[in-house]
Order: C-alpha cells, then sequence, then structure tokens
C-alpha cells in the first residue's frame, strides 16, 4: 500500500535527534513480527512503495494475516501512536540497543494507548493486524531504520533478507519458547545438510527465500564465478517429496532439477560472471521466482 504522509505529520512522526548513523544492514538482529511457525509473505514493493523499502507484510497460503499478534522484531523500547485515519492509522515505533528503529502500522489495537510507552524483548506483543490510516486491506506495514532516521531498503528478517522489488514468504522464529526455530513436526528428523554442503566447496549463500516446508538458496563461489541454487526441505524430511531448484542467467536458458526428493533439490550451478541471475525453487505448492538480480 502506499504510504503518503504529509509534511506535518511526517515530521511530527520522527523520534529525537539520535547519533548519527551511516545508512546500511542494521547492528541488531531482527525476527519476523509474528508468532513462532506462521509463515506470511514479505513484500518489498518497488517502485511506487513510500518510503521505500518498507515491507508490506500480507497473507500466506493458509495463515490469513488480519488479526494476527504483532511482535516486536527485536528487544527496546516500544512508543504508540495514533494517526487516525491517515497514514501509518494506529502504530508503533520501537527504539532499539543500537540507536536504529523499527515501525509496525495500520494496527487494529496496541498493547497500550497512543502516547504510552513499555519496554518490550524481541517477541513481545505490541498489537494485531488491521487496516487503519491509509490501508485498503488488512496488512502489516513494517519499517527498519537507521538511528539517523534513514530506511534500510533490504531488510534483513528471520535471516531472510528482501531486497527493493522482492516478495518472499518468511517463517517466523519469534516466541519460540526460548529456541531459535519453530519446533520441527513431530517424528521428523532435521535436515542433515546445509546449502554449502550440497553445492560444494567454496560457495558462499548470498541470498535465501522462505518456503512452506523449506527454503531457496542462491550461492555464490568467488572463486570461479559460478552460481548454485538448492532448496531444502525442513518438513516431510527424509521422505521423498516434490521439490525443485532452478537457476537462469540473463539472456541464457534455465537450469532446473525437479523431482521427488527425501532432503534437497539441486544443486543447480551455472557460470554468470558479471551476469544479472535468476533463481528460485519449490516444494510441493510452495514456490519462489526473483526478478533479475545479483548482477556481475
Amino acid at each position: 500500500m502506499t504510504l503518503a504522509l504529509l509534511p506535518a505529520l511526517a515530521a511530527a512522526l520522527l523520534s529525537p535527534a539520535a547519533p548519527a548513523q551511516a545508512a546500511g544492514a542494521l547492528a541488531v538482529s531482527h525476527k519476523s513480527p509474528f508468532n513462532c511457525g506462521k509463515t506470511f509473505y514479505a513484500n518489498n514493493w518497488s517502485p511506487g512503495h513510500n518510503p521505500s523499502g518498507s515491507l508490506d507484510w500480507q497473507n500466506h497460503g493458509g495463515d490469513g494475516i488480519n488479526g494476527e499478534t504483532v511482535r516486536a522484531t527485536a528487544a527496546g523500547t516500544a512508543y504508540f501512536h495514533d494517526a487516525g485515519n491517515r497514514s501509518y492509522g494506529k502504530w508503533v515505533e520501537v527504539r532499539h540497543s543500537d540507536g536504529s528503529r523499527t515501525r509496525y502500522a495500520h494496527l487494529a489495537s496496541m498493547a497500550r494507548s497512543a502516547g504510552g510507552s513499555m519496554s518490550v524483548g524481541q517477541g513481545t506483543a505490541i498489537g494485531t493486524v488491521g487496516s487503519t490510516g491509509g490501508s485498503s486491506a488488512p496488512h502489516l506495514h513494517y519499517e527498519q531504520r537507521t538511528s539517523g532516521g534513514a530506511m534500510d531498503t533490504s531488510p534483513t528478517v528471520d535471516g531472510v533478507t528482501v531486497y527493493l522489488g522482492q516478495k518472499k514468504a518468511v517463517r517466523s522464529s519469534n516466541a519460540c519458547g526460548g529456541t531459535s526455530t519453530p519446533p520441527p513436526n513431530r517424528d521428523t528428523p532435521a535436515n542433515r545438510y546445509t546449502p554449502e554442503q550440497v553445492c560444494g566447496s567454496g560457495y558462499k549463500v548470498i541470498d535465501s527465500a522462505g518456503l512452506v516446508g523449506g527454503s531457496t538458496y542462491l550461492l555464490y563461489n568467488a572463486g570461479n564465478g559460478n552460481n548454485c541454487v538448492v532448496t531444502l526441505k525442513t518438513a516431510n524430511v527424509g521422505s521423498r517429496s516434490s521439490a525443485s531448484a532452478f537457476l537462469e542467467p540473463q539472456g541464457a536458458t534455465r537450469a532446473t532439477d525437479s523431482g521427488s526428493y527425501e532432503y534437497y533439490a539441486g544443486p543447480v550451478r551455472r557460470a554468470a560472471p558479471k551476469q544479472c541471475v535468476r533463481w528460485g525453487g519449490s516444494i510441493g505448492s510452495s514456490s519462489y521466482t526473483s526478478p533479475f538480480e545479483h548482477c556481475g
């Protein structure tokens, strides 16, 4: 949804002055703003989303987002606001220990009244998803900002970086009772492989996208200029089920590995020095396809 802020309102929304900090990746590590195990799409719309780099979280599969609990993605102090039927509507800003801040907008309800504040830990409930303010449908508008107020236009949540123009499914590991990942399905073994093991020596993960039942990964080998894609399962591990991985250098044909696999699809390797690549994969009916990106 486009977020149009009147100049006076924009000034009112800015927090008090904070120490200068360069734009870019934030020092605080963020988890998804939803309950443990919940999967929603994170949309980094481009162009036209204002402010650029903010995420709109929306429905994914059978997970409807309206009324969902919204949780702090990292610890800090939460400040509660209400812009009425304009702009963010009901919204919360959490200021973190490094001076950075996150914003959560269009909330149906908040944990405190407007003007209030409270200390929060990572995973503390701060509100519920709604459609207040300048919103035409239920979703959560989410921002990561530096201490100076600059947007991180490629925010990372739960280890998934969502670049401008991307839409990725992210499974939450927030508020999982002290564990770093959602509890696995009963009697389902963990995947014994990592993306680096599958692709081989010299490959490093440079991007990933969450799927229902696993994730797909893009890796790069600086030594030979090759990319590699692998899709790892986290559900039905050890049992054969449909999965795929693909890699397409711009201007070249797409290479795909698909079938019924126990642990992973791939590896799919292609040379793409100084070329943009399109990549992705699927597990069952859940799939991801990137734009052409990671050029050069």
